[in-house]
Order: C-alpha cells, then structure tokens, then sequence
C-alpha cells in the first residue's frame, strides 16, 4: 500500500479562493487495477480556471469539501497494470492536487522528457502552448503583416500567444497586463513590440496610440471592458478570439455583453477557443514548440515553489493575479 498526501477543498467556495480554503491530508492508496497507473507526481499546473470550478463556473464538475481539488500533473510511472505504460513513463493528465495518484492510463499522454525542458509539458509546451497554437495558427490564422493584441499577456497562454504570432510573421505584438512587472516580462522576455498596463489610468489612450492602423488579431483571456476595448480599436475585418473570461471568474453578477454593433460596423470573425478540440495535436504541437524553445525563438517563466503544502500559497497568488509566468508546483525531483 502506498502511502501518499493530497490537498482537498476544506469549505464551500463562495468567494475568490484563498490558501486556507485548502488543507492537506494524508491517504493511503489502494492496489491499482487493469488499466490503471501508480503516478509519482513531479510538477502540478495551477491554472485560473480552476478558481472558476471551485465555484460551478466552469463545464468540469464543482468540486465539494472534501474533494481533492482538480489540476493537471505530470509525472513518472510507478507502477503499471496498463498495457503500453512501463514503470519509468513520464506522463501527464488530469491528477489533482496529489503527490500520488491512481489513474487509468487511458487518460494521461505519455510525454517524452527530451523533446523539451520537462516542466513546460504541463506549460509552454503542453496545455497552455497548444491553446495558444490553436489560437494563433488554426482560429486567428495569422498572417505577415498583422497586427495583434493579446491580454493576459504575461501568462503562459498569452506570452506564447505573442511569440507565435511573431514567429508566423506578424508586424506588431502588443499585450496587455496588470503591473508595470509583469509588462517588463512581456517586453523583456517574450519579445513583444510594447506593453499595455491597463491598470494605467490612460491605458485605452496607449493602447489606441501602439495599434494606430488597427488590431487585426485580438486574443481574449478576460472579457469584460478589456474586450469592449479592443473591439473599438478592431481593424474591419478583424479576427477575434474568445479564450477565458477572468474579469467573470469571481464576479457575483455577470456583466453584460459586448454590443453586437461593433461585429458588424467592424465585420469582425469572432471564434470561441475551446482547447479540448484540439487535444489530438499535442504530442505534435509539444514538439514544434520545443524546438522553438531549443533555437531560441521562443522563451517561458514560471513562478515556482517547491512541495505539495505550497500549493494553496500560490494558487492565492495565483487568484489575486500576483503570479509572474506559469503557476507550478515542484513535488518531486524529476528522476529517482
């Protein structure tokens, strides 16, 4: 029997979670069955939406007291009675918060520790650089010659969003995010041509004055009036795509919605992104994007700290926007 730790939900959420929201127990697993794996949980993803399912605002099940809080982990196999998965396999999937987890094999993706830095399976090269692929290359489509906006900027979506749109031939990247730190990434880092604070007082003036011929791409991680925003600065004919809604994770009452006007005055394409369409791509888009890593072209941040027990102390972090790049937890070194 195996004796592991998990963090698990302490009370109902009714409010934008913090770190005493969590607590972390110990469990002893049971013996895996046909189909299943034993994971040695390395890193944990902490991820935005999950703040939105502790609440039921999110398409996975809200998580009740006493339930292991849900996130997505990457690991090594340490015990197997799965056909195709061998004690030593690196995999990623859907964990929780966990420093062992049981789980059919038939819901990880075995992941191949040199295609790139381990960590950013579960960051730049994993989830979040696949919903960004998506965003850029299949929904956007973009082109040399664009001119594209990205909020969130700072973050793992929305920083390779910048540095895709720049590798497929845009002419201008801007983002936009929440301190004068966090711009000084997107700037410093991940190459984008300018920053927007939008916590600025003339933020919409700057915005307007770096984008003066239009925003032809607008990737959306936040709604609300970031969203209102950019489509008045919308070029005709611009793309937008919708990707999170972070100005509506803990609001007690949902805004109401854009003016479907600016759709038409602007005969804008407006796509939802749902990364699940998308999943039978990773293991391609995990390798195109390690190699940009490789050459150079594309760079990543993580906010890290070390052990299970610091995992609510930075989901807060997380949940107040304070993070500087990906939200990850170390559990485990990564070989034994």
């Amino acid at each position: 029997m195996t004796h592991a730790n998990e963090v698990i939900l302490s009370r109902e959420i009714h409010a934008k979670p913090v770190a005493s929201d969590f607590a972390v127990q110990p469990v002893s697993l049971a013996d895996i069955n046909d189909g299943e794996v034993l994971v040695r949980i390395i890193y944990l993803s902490l991820d935005p939406y999950v703040g939105s399912a502790l609440r039921g605002r999110h398409m996975t099940p809200q998580p009740q007291p006493g339930d292991v809080v849900p996130g997505y982990g990457l690991g090594q196999v340490i015990a197997s009675k799965a056909d195709g998965f061998a004690v030593g396999d690196y995999v990623a999937g859907e964990t929780g918060w966990r420093d062992h987890a049981i789980v059919p094999a038939l819901a990880m993706r075995k992941v191949d520790p040199t295609a790139a830095p381990l960590s950013t399976q579960i960051g730049a090269t994993g989830m979040p650089g696949l919903t960004a692929y998506a965003s850029m290359n299949h929904l956007a489509a973009v082109q040399p010659g664009d001119h594209v906006l990205v909020s969130s900027a700072a973050g793992p979506v929305g920083g390779t969003c910048g540095q895709i749109a720049r590798i497929l031939g845009a002419t201008n990247v801007v983002g936009i995010a929440g301190s004068d730190e966090k711009c000084a990434l997107v700037r410093d880092e991940y190459g984008f041509d300018a920053c927007i604070n939008y916590k600025n007082a003339d933020w919409k003036e700057q915005l307007a004055a770096v984008l003066p011929q239009g925003i032809n791409v607008y990737h959306d991680n936040v709604g609300g009036e970031l969203l209102d925003t950019a489509l008045l600065n919308l070029a005709d004919y611009g793309r937008v795509v919708l990707c999170g809604l972070a100005s509506q994770y803990h609001a007690d009452e949902r805004p109401a919605g854009p003016n479907p006007g600016i759709f038409i005055v602007k005969r804008a394409k407006v796509m939802g992104l749902v990364v699940y369409d998308f999943l039978d791509e990773q293991q391609d888009v995990t390798a195109k994007i390690g190699e940009w890593i490789a050459e150079g072209k594309l760079h990543f941040v993580e906010d890290r700290v070390t052990g299970l027990d610091q995992a609510p102390v930075l989901f807060e972090k997380l949940m107040l926007g304070e993070n500087i790049g990906k939200a990850i937890v170390a559990v485990a070194a990564e070989s034994v």
